[in-house]
């Protein structure tokens, strides 16, 4: 006879909200299996008692026949020596207990929540907040764990009779689940400031955007503003509400077919835009791209698409009123610029009721916001762009074996912040841009609510070293110890920890801005760094950023000051400057007399910055409307070359394209020394430096190699003056860029022995640049580390100072 037996089953990982209980007491009765599961907050704990067989096979079912959303992190199994006798397999009440804390995402409306939506039997036939154990909001309803009815927002909403009897029957789908409801005795959705409610307001919103208006429509995460996006006249009127004229509007359509219509899909992206995520994905346009108007994405190769996740948002597309809805909708964030996505209705009617013709609500409350998320494509795998609903806030795990729980701040830009306990570190959802203080009261509320959901009380703060910065001010004001990190060494940290490297790398960390050791803007580094520590063993050539702020909208102030710079003559300067129609002679004046006398003007090697000024230099882009707006231009401009090229033959390429790598005495370093085509007074006079020049233009003293951007950008203008192709000039930029990136790389590995090369930083969203820089470098037998599910920009770093803190928290024990 099989002997019985009891074991203590503890599985961790993502096992709230989503059915993890009642598909264990499924797979109990199944097995004939008697004992209980109870949500413990870090973890599910069940007693299984039975024949040996047959618990096996219960622990096997757990193991590989988990929830559709459950993520399973390890299962640990114990046996009972003395076990209490079951009679049969309950779920019990949850109970609280400390210890590891997974906190489930929101989840994207399920198919059998769809289907059952749609079936005019169902009693839940258009029901704007359907939802199952395997579906529905999760993280933005949440007030504490364990995740139960009475610890969300859907408190406020007792269940009808009809509901109660499947919360409580394990044979149902909505067994256990939190969030049902029903159209009896769930939210309602309404108009804010007029009357219609329920179907009413559902019907005329859609009337609304069907006749060309706009609507805000609140979510899941936060309102959104919508219009038809194949109606140019529509779209354009929205760009003119937000002043928003280029920045490409995200979209959403009706289904993965209407998306197959517009633009080109992989099969893996096709699993990500239909997956219980969904994202905003970054797609190719087709060129028979006829649906979207041109206003959606001006000027763009690609357009940021999803699917509705909400069952408010499917019922925007298909409804039983008789209009007929377009197959796309723009989709961008319910906000005004530079503040938070707005969440509540006094929030709605203070922001957005001047953007729209009316707002559709619910009554439901928003706990905590969350954008959408934002991912590209590279090497046919995922490249997280903005990390928010869907992903947040799901933890990364190193091996290291920490102790101990930090806060990391983040970003001054694209904020969001970090949580670190023990081995586990939680980026928060996507909070915005820190220079407006609705953002920064955003960021220390979001902080809070956080804290208290995750159970932590962080021993330190993380934050950036710039002085000035919201970031910095929020991080000394909690009364915390606080310990401050590099901005470049932050994003090479960020890397690291994502592939979970705990190895000297050399870190290639390239972006706009960042508060360098040295009180200079750095922005193109190389890194030799690791977990404790970091060296500045490279960067671009250092040049004078002018104008502040308005140096990194207007790409034309950059290429004015990098030719100034490399022709240290007035008259040279300007007759380039005129002949590339950069600015009007008077702004040119303005700039060399800024330059001349130090006038709002900082030593620079802010990569970001560079290519805003070959942008300006090839005529693509002189002045950006949005972040990385030029950067942008000079990217598509030199991939549409890229195109030309893969029509050419190998012998073609060659004869026809200058590949410097492979040549020698190119002058692709200023190896310590070399300084070519700067004049010697004007590097005197821009750098400050103790610089000591032998007649062949030495540097003698140098701290680090330097990348020959300057030549580089000399060739360029040079064969931009005798009308060489805009595109072919914007893809050889990025070329030889790439292969001085590599040529540093090699010489450091030759100095140093390390063979692992993390890449990192905004410009690395830049997939021609990394695609060169990566193929070559793992050419040339490199190992390289890049991200995926961690932002490459500045909404990644907080993870970077996490892994900081935590590791000065090792070092420090005892003495904070």
């Amino acid at each position: 006879m099989n002997q019985e037996i009891t074991r203590q089953i503890r599985v961790y990982g993502i096992v709230q909200g989503v059915g993890f209980r009642p598909t264990v007491s499924r797979h109990a009765t199944a097995r004939g299996i008697r004992g209980n599961v109870c949500n413990k907050g870090p973890y599910v704990e069940i007693y299984a008692q039975g024949p040996e067989e047959a618990v096996e096979e219960f622990i096997s079912d757990i193991q590989n026949r988990p929830p559709k959303r459950a993520a399973i992190l390890k299962i640990n199994v114990e046996n009972i020596e003395a076990p209490e006798q079951y009679t049969q397999f309950d779920i019990i009440e949850s109970e609280k207990t400390k210890g590891e804390i997974f906190v489930s995402p929101d989840i994207a409306i399920c198919d059998e929540c769809k289907e059952e939506m749609f079936d005019k039997k169902n009693r839940r036939y258009l029901h704007p907040f359907i939802n199952c154990t395997c579906c529905g909001p999760r993280l933005t309803i949440l007030d504490s764990l364990p995740y139960d009815r009475e610890r969300t927002s859907m408190k406020e909403f007792p269940m009808c009779p009809e509901c109660a009897a499947e919360y409580h029957d394990p044979a149902t789908r909505r067994y256990d689940a939190q969030p049902v409801c029903c159209n009896e005795c769930g939210p309602e959705v309404y108009l804010i400031g007029r009357k219609e409610r329920g179907r009413d307001a559902i019907t005329f919103a859609r009337k609304t955007i069907a006749e060309g208006g706009i609507v805000a429509i609140k979510g899941i995460g936060g309102f959104h503003l919508c219009c038809d996006a194949s109606n140019e006249v529509a779209v354009s009127h929205l760009r003119e509400l937000k002043r928003r004229p280029m920045k490409p509007f995200a979209v959403m359509a009706k289904n993965l077919e209407s998306v197959k219509k517009e633009c080109e899909v992989s099969e893996e992206q096709a699993k990500i835009l239909d997956g219980h995520q969904k994202p905003i994905l970054l797609l190719d346009k087709k060129k028979t791209s006829e649906i979207l108007c041109p206003s959606v994405a001006p000027g763009n190769p690609k357009v940021g698409v999803m699917l509705p996740y909400a069952p408010v948002q499917l019922l925007i597309f298909t409804y039983d009123d008789g209009i007929e809805m377009p197959e796309f909708l723009v989709m961008t964030s319910g906000n005004t610029s530079g503040a938070p996505i707005c969440r509540d209705d006094q929030e709605a009617e203070s922001e957005l009721s001047g953007f729209c013709d009316c707002m559709l609500s619910h009554d439901r409350k928003i706990r905590i916001r969350a954008d959408d998320s934002v991912m590209d494509f590279y090497g046919d795998k995922p490249y997280m762009i903005r990390r928010s609903r869907g992903y947040a806030p799901l933890p990364f795990m190193v091996s290291t074996p920490y102790r101990g729980q930090v806060l990391a701040i983040g970003g001054e830009l694209k904020n969001s912040f970090c949580i670190g306990v023990d081995n586990r570190f939680y980026p928060s959802p996507y909070v915005g841009d820190l220079e407006d203080l609705r953002t920064v009261k955003a960021l220390r509320e979001t902080i809070g609510r956080l804290e208290t959901l995750l159970e932590v009380q962080p021993e330190i703060v993380c934050c950036d070293m710039h002085p000035k910065y919201n970031s910095v001010m929020v991080a000394e004001e909690l009364g915390l110890p606080v310990v401050k990190v590099q901005h470049h060494y932050a994003h090479i940290l960020s890397c690291m920890a994502e592939n979970d490297c705990a190895e000297q790398v050399i870190g290639v960390s390239f972006d706009g801005t960042g508060y360098g050791t040295d009180g200079t803007v750095w922005g193109g580094e190389i890194l030799l760094a690791d977990l404790h520590k970091f060296k500045r063993v490279g960067s671009v050539v250092p040049f004078l950023q002018i104008g502040g702020d308005a140096s990194s909208k207007e790409g034309w102030r950059i290429a004015v000051s990098l030719i100034y710079g490399m022709t240290g003559d007035r008259e040279k300067a300007a007759e380039i400057i005129e002949k590339l129609a950069l600015c009007t002679k008077q702004e040119a004046n303005v700039q060399f007399t800024m330059a001349d006398r130090k006038i709002n003007a900082v030593m620079s090697t802010s990569a970001g910055r560079l290519f805003d000024g070959v942008s300006a230099i090839l005529g693509l882009c002189r002045k950006s409307t949005f972040e990385g707006e030029a950067s942008m231009a000079l990217e598509f401009a030199a991939e549409e070359y890229q195109k030309t090229l893969l029509e050419k033959s190998t012998q073609q390429i060659l004869e026809t394209e200058k590949y410097s790598y492979h040549k020698k005495n190119t002058g692709v370093l200023v190896e310590n020394k070399n300084q070519p085509d700067i004049a010697d007074e004007m590097y005197r006079k821009q750098t400050g430096d103790r610089t000591i020049l032998n007649d062949e233009r030495r540097i003698v003293e140098s701290d680090r190699l330097l990348l020959n951007t300057e030549s580089l950008i000399k060739e360029l203008m040079t064969r931009c003056l005798n009308d060489e192709d805009p595109g072919r000039l914007a893809y050889f930029f990025h070329r030889e860029l790439a292969y001085q990136i590599i040529d540093a790389c090699v010489q450091i590995r030759q100095q140093s022995g390390c063979n692992k090369v993390a890449l990192s930083g905004g410009v690395f969203q830049n997939r021609l640049l990394l695609e060169l820089t990566d193929h070559v470098l793992k050419d040339q037998g490199f190992a390289v580390l890049k991200h995926q599910l961690v932002p490459p920009n500045d909404g990644g770093i907080a993870l970077g100072q996490a892994v900081y803190a935590m590791e000065y928290l090792e070092k420090n024990k005892g003495r904070l």
